[in-house]
């Protein structure tokens, strides 16, 4: 095999894309309703491939992980910022209750197994994913006044626990919040995101790529006149009841004639109406016939985005717009959809517009471009992600990452991921405030979450899957099965406290609490897979900020009880 550690050492990203298509192909298969998912799949295929001897760079890892977590940011602002409050509360107490239970734990099977402080520090480092454990605890033991060589001999220890452990660690807190958690549930991640999404969508139908309604609210139709004729165009669009129509086109005698309000209609000519579908079905039998097709008669009608930022329609319901708006602008112009940071808002009269919400406008070019001048600024769509804005993020979250806060002798920092992640919300935030900058397409954003994240346990796997499979083979399993309860049985006390206690009842939104509790970062991947959406990500959020804290001092604490 050295002709493989050759090439994988000389080229060690080759490990990295070997890890991801293996991990991804492992990850699909399914045991019953087990499914391992291409994180996991990941992790298990890059410490299979670690037993070669690789040697891989540590910021790599911390790049693809900042990517991910940016991105996940970048999406859940707006939300996140809404969620901010008294609702946030179950979540401050289940990064609590795992930290507390996490420290329990640990100490009572310290004191069982008679393990020393180094051991105990490395085993909770390693079972809870913590790795600022390491730092904490190491500082800890070497103010405890002991012997340089015995300073020495914890320290290293501490180290091999975390070796050991740490693997489970990642793939332990999968199994229980994509399948454990799930099971004491009764529901699935994914259908209890769709029932989420549906009400925070309140009632709006979202359609997936290539999904289009059979009977589409706004319609065009052409029809010969017969019954109209002798009336005019602004009589024809009156006559409508229910809903409003437009007449976009007239054709006499086989030629297109000017569209005007005051236009009288003829017997014989072809007119094309646009409408609501109640509107249009309506008026049709006091036209005359319908026909399939008409030459020139096609027309090609847009929609479009526009933040609102005309003061005159800011703090006024949807009602005094309408009754104020003058009837030659709104002609030809159908509003469609209302939201507010990215969530639809009921398109009712008692809705009041705040500025920065978004209008589409359906119209033709020029009705739209027309109504747009009015209104405010054009969201123009675009495949193009704005790297200005996001490498800035990045920066920003980056130098967040670097600060470091001292409470007495623990330094707690938010790291690069931490930093990221505040960064990421933040734009995330501003952006859905100025819609016309910061763009990031779905898809560049879902390749962000995809790649950073499972690149990232690859090459948490590729740099510790050798020492963790050789001190367990010299050192035997108990270091590894202690590890074991660490990270199990924490996440199940946390998870009955949140069922039975907190009285989560929407299994996504309790996987993405349980998982930033535990700072869970692959098992958060992977719910965010199976949920297929950013409802998990709000409570992560929360729960992860407070777990960096309260995990990271669990350090002295150990070293201090065990």
């Amino acid at each position: 095999m050295s002709w493989l550690h050759t090439i994988l050492n000389q080229s060690p990203e080759i490990a990295l894309f070997l890890s991801l298509a293996g991990g991804y192909w492992l990850g699909k298969f399914q045991f019953g309703k087990f499914q391992l998912g291409g994180v996991a799949g990941s992790l298990l295929v890059a410490v299979l491939i670690s037993q070669v001897g690789v040697q891989i760079d540590n910021g790599i890892k911390s790049v693809l992980f900042a990517l991910f977590i940016y991105a996940v940011g970048f999406e859940s602002g707006p939300q996140f910022f809404r969620s901010l409050g008294r609702q946030s509360i179950r979540e401050i107490v289940m990064a609590a209750v795992l930290a507390i239970s996490g420290l329990a734990t640990v100490v009572i099977l310290a004191r069982v197994f008679g393990l020393d402080k180094g051991l105990a520090a490395g085993i909770a480092a390693g079972g809870l994913t913590q790795s600022a454990i390491i730092g904490t605890a190491s500082a800890a033991i070497g103010k405890l006044g002991l012997a340089a060589e015995e300073v020495q001999r914890l320290q290293g220890n501490v180290a091999v626990g975390y070796a050991v452990t740490y693997i489970f660690g990642s793939f332990g807190a999968i199994i229980v919040c994509v399948n454990i958690l799930p099971w004491l549930m009764g529901r699935s991640i994914r259908d209890d995101a769709i029932k989420a999404e549906a009400a925070m969508l309140a009632g709006a139908r979202v359609y997936g790529a290539g999904e289009y309604p059979a009977a589409p609210d706004l319609v065009g139709r052409i029809f010969r006149v017969e019954r109209m004729a002798g009336r005019t165009v602004a009589e024809l669009e009156a006559a409508a009841t229910g809903a409003t129509i437009s007449v976009e086109r007239v054709k006499r005698d086989g030629s297109l004639i000017g569209v005007e309000p005051t236009l009288t209609l003829k017997a014989g000519d072809v007119v094309l109406i646009v409408g609501r579908r109640a509107g249009v079905v309506g008026v049709a039998p006091q036209i005359g016939s319908e026909l399939q097709s008409s030459e020139g008669m096609d027309l090609i009608m847009l929609t479009r985005d526009v933040a609102i930022a005309n003061a005159a329609f800011v703090k006024r319901t949807v009602g005094e717009v309408r009754e104020a708006t003058a009837g030659d602008m709104r002609h030809g112009i159908y509003v469609t959809a209302l939201k507010r940071a990215g969530k639809p808002l009921p398109l009712v009269s008692e809705t009041v517009i705040e500025a920065g919400d978004v209008v589409t406008l359906y119209g033709t070019a020029q009705d739209v471009q027309r109504a747009a001048k009015t209104v405010g600024t054009v969201i123009v769509p675009s495949d193009k992600t704005d790297f200005v804005f996001h490498g800035l993020g990045l920066v920003v979250g980056l130098l967040i990452g670097l600060l470091v806060v001292r409470i007495g002798s623990i330094p707690l920092t938010l790291g690069s991921g931490g930093g990221a992640l505040l960064s990421g919300l933040a734009f995330g935030w501003y952006r859905s405030r100025n819609l016309a900058i910061g763009n990031m397409p779905t898809a560049a954003s879902t390749l962000l979450r995809d790649l950073g994240l499972a690149g990232f346990v690859a090459v948490v796997g590729l740099q510790s899957g050798l020492q963790a499979v050789s001190t367990i083979a010299s050192s035997g399993l108990s270091i590894f099965l202690i590890g074991v309860v660490v990270t199990i049985l924490p996440m199940i006390i946390t998870m009955l406290v949140g069922r039975y206690i907190l009285k989560y009842d929407n299994t996504a939104i309790f996987a993405g609490a349980l998982s930033g509790s535990r700072s869970a970062n692959p098992a958060f991947g992977e719910v965010l897979d199976k949920a297929g959406n950013s409802i998990p990500t709000t409570p992560f959020a929360i729960t992860y900020a407070l777990a960096n804290v309260f995990l990271t001092l669990l350090g002295p604490l150990v070293v201090a009880f065990a």
